[in-house]
């Protein structure tokens, strides 16, 4: 009943992503399990109780990242137990986070990936590959989420214009511009998609063959095949193309202000990030070129 009001509040109130509520719940629901074991109900737990758990995800091999969600999703959870007065004193206060060594963020560089997008050698002119061309098109060419391209909806693509309407985290509405290339792709796109005559009105731009609605692993699979061609990172996935769209922006001197707004990031060190990548390329070109280097 506690988690349920939780949840309830994480959606209405903190309009968290229904990724986040998903995996918060998950999380939740082990914690749940490991306490009932221990003979104990999740209100009484104490601080030791929290750290035993930590102890137990460390000792699984859980990574940095998934360990950190896991005390987000807790702290969130009895502080709300607390403001709510269903518990006395918040157990989750002092619980500290596994440090998480710092990583560059994976990108694909953008002379590859206009030659991926630009070849006709990968696409052809049937409707899958129309639509696997355009998932890529978006994703590298609007730097939004999965999420975010599972949702759009045809009435968000303002071809007139130029822009699309993305619907980011916490309902957060921010307007994105698309080049020509994009335009033409999606114009293309959606006049193939009516001819299918597909056995329903779905307003979801993005579909399957079959006409509904595309799901996450779908995407995966579109992103990790055609990646594949261009790239020898190990790591190719949607967010692999976020990062993609930030560097090659910040590249070509655009200002981080705004690259911030463009990929809907609540504050400006999120998008900082991207600046290493960008030190990163000048001290190579540095090397390459500078006598004393």
């Amino acid at each position: 009943m506690l988690q349920k009001s939780f949840i309830t509040y994480l959606t209405h109130e903190k309009r968290y992503s229904q990724h986040t509520i998903t995996a918060y719940q998950k999380d939740l629901d082990q914690f749940e399990l490991f306490i009932q074991a221990s003979g104990m109900d999740i209100t009484e737990v104490k601080h030791q109780q929290l750290r035993d758990y930590l102890v137990e995800l460390m000792e699984e091999g859980q990574s940095e990242n998934t360990i950190n969600r896991k005390i987000s999703a807790l702290r969130s959870f009895y502080k709300f137990l607390h403001r709510s007065g269903e518990i006395d004193q918040n157990p989750a206060v002092l619980i500290k986070a596994p440090k998480i060594p710092k990583r560059l963020p994976v990108f694909v560089d953008a002379q590859k990936m206009d030659h991926l997008l630009d070849s006709q050698h990968y696409f052809d002119e049937s409707f899958p590959s129309v639509r696997d061309h355009l998932v890529i098109e978006l994703l590298f060419g609007t730097g939004m989420r999965l999420t975010e391209l599972l949702q759009l909806k045809d009435t968000d693509i303002d071809l007139y214009s130029g822009t699309i309407k993305v619907l980011g985290k916490r309902n957060k509405e921010r307007i994105v511009p698309i080049n020509k290339q994009l335009i033409n792709q999606l114009n293309t796109y959606i006049e193939l998609k009516k001819l299918q005559n597909f056995d329903n009105n779905l307003l979801i731009l993005i579909v399957t063959n079959t006409g509904a609605a595309a799901y996450p692993k779908l995407i995966y699979r579109i992103v990790t095949l055609y990646l594949n061609h261009v790239s020898t990172n190990e790591k190719k996935s949607p967010h692999v193309l976020r990062h993609s769209y930030a560097t090659s922006l910040l590249n070509a001197g655009a200002d981080l202000n705004a690259i911030k707004e463009l990929l809907g990031h609540a504050s400006l060190a999120a998008t900082q990030v991207y600046t290493h990548n960008s030190i990163e390329r000048l001290k190579t070109i540095y090397k390459q070129a500078h006598p004393k280097a």
